[in-house]
Parts: C-alpha cells; sequence; structure tokens
C-alpha cells in the first residue's frame, strides 16, 4: 500500500511526525531539568513547546488518517493503523490538558497534574512510535505497492523478506 499523500515523492505523514515527537520529548525534558532547577525559563519553554507539539500532531494526524483510508480492512495493518492513530489521538490529549492546566497557572508553572499528563503522554508516545514502526518497516505501509498487510509481528519473527546475499 503506497500513500497517497505524497510531496516530491515522498509520503508526507512520516515526514511531519518528527516534528511534534522532538517537540513533545523536549518539553518532557524541559519539566525535568525545571523540576531539578526551579528555574522559571524550562517551564515556559516546555508550555511553548507542548503547543507547537500538539499543532504539529494534529496537522501530522490529518495525514496519517488519509493513510489509513487505503489500509485493506480485516488486515494486520488496519488493526495496528487504528491502535497507532487512536493512541496518538491520546498523546495529543495528555498533552493538551498538560498544556491547559500550565495555562492556568503563574509563569506556565506546571503543576502535578500538568506533569504527570506529560509524563504519560511521552510513554503513550513511545508505545505509538513504535507502532508506525511496525506499520513502516516491518508491514510496509505506505512505502511498498506490494507491502504484506498480514505480515507476522517484529516481537515474534525476526525477518519477513528473503535474504539476497
Amino acid at each position: 500500500m503506497e500513500s497517497r499523500a505524497k510531496a516530491a515523492g515522498h509520503a508526507i505523514h512520516p515526514m511531519l511526525i518528527v516534528f511534534p515527537l522532538g517537540l513533545l520529548a523536549t518539553a518532557v525534558i524541559f519539566d525535568i531539568i525545571y523540576l531539578a532547577s526551579y528555574r522559571d525559563g524550562f517551564a515556559i519553554a516546555s508550555a511553548y513547546m507542548i503547543a507547537a507539539g500538539v499543532i504539529g500532531g494534529v496537522v501530522a494526524g490529518f495525514f496519517g488518517f488519509l493513510d489509513y483510508l487505503r489500509v485493506p480492512r480485516r488486515s494486520r495493518a488496519r488493526r495496528i493503523g487504528a491502535l497507532h492513530g487512536g493512541g496518538n489521538v491520546l498523546v495529543l490529549a495528555l498533552f493538551a490538558a498538560s498544556w491547559a492546566l500550565r495555562l492556568r497557572a503563574d509563569n506556565w508553572e506546571p503543576s502535578p497534574a500538568a506533569l504527570g499528563c506529560s509524563f504519560a503522554g511521552v510513554v503513550v508516545a513511545l508505545f505509538t512510535a513504535w507502532l508506525g514502526g511496525e506499520l513502516v518497516e516491518r508491514l510496509g505501509i505506505g512505502v511498498d505497492r506490494n507491502a504484506d498487510v498480514n505480515a507476522p509481528s517484529s516481537l515474534r519473527h525476526k525477518q519477513v523478506y528473503p535474504s539476497h546475499g
């Protein structure tokens, strides 16, 4: 299954996901630095990164959804794609909640609830990123017209394609 949404011959969704993932992960790192130093600048930077990461995630998710619509029904890839997309909606909701909680605070100071949302969001994002890798690298979704949309999990089988060597 080849991606429908392309720019210069490459699928758009995988090009865009690096921005929200990087921004949201860096926001968590800045939260940890804030907790260690209590310097307001890190809390403020984290809040801005969360806002940009959530916006970028919505844009990337739109293109991911367009790709998902082309995945064959009743396939392993479709099930993984639904879990990947739904999990990423949860990631964005957790980070949006963290941002909203910070919005009410002085100097964007993160409350324990805001930090909990961000930390939970990054854990879920690690899982959904792995699922995205499974879709692209194991199942060939978005990159290979002859993708094996029912290939076994990479956790159970070492190789899907025969070696050429």
